[in-house]
């Protein structure tokens, strides 16, 4: 990952559904984080074909396949260090002390920025001074 990540696509409880509205609102992402509950290896592989892709395992996620994918994982995009775990209630760091700018989560169904960056499907574009969140209703996208 590193300094060529500007445009970070999130995207979290796929349930193995990745719907077409889900993969356009994701084009264009330098990269593309799961937040778990990711429902089968073919979702994480559709992603692939868009970017780079990091993972984690979400308490629904079982077999093989989800066993490989670790329960948290740090990451960099740009100059940011991204930390990301399925359940936010599960963060058994301090964020800030350990030296993470972003802490992504999936699992509430609800899109949300706090300190901590909690969401479903969204770009998080680190080229403004500002960091940009934009959240995307996939109920009322256009194919």
């Amino acid at each position: 990952m590193g300094n060529d990540v500007n445009v970070v696509g999130l995207i979290s409880d796929t349930h193995g559904l990745l719907r077409a509205e889900a993969l356009k609102a994701l084009e264009g992402s330098d990269l593309i984080i799961h937040a778990g509950d990711v429902g089968g290896p073919e979702i994480i592989d559709a992603l692939q074909a868009l970017a780079p892709v990091v993972a984690v395992r979400g308490n629904t996620d079982r077999g093989a396949w989800a066993d490989a994918l670790p329960m948290t994982v740090a990451t960099e995009a740009g100059s940011s260090a991204i930390y990301v775990l399925h359940d936010l209630h599960q963060l058994d760091l301090d964020p800030a002390a350990a030296g993470f700018h972003v802490v992504v989560s999936g699992h509430s169904h609800k899109p949300a920025r706090l300190e901590r960056s909690g969401v479903t499907v969204a770009r998080l574009d680190l080229r403004p001074s500002s960091w940009k969140v934009d959240f995307i209703d996939l109920c009322n996208q256009a194919v």
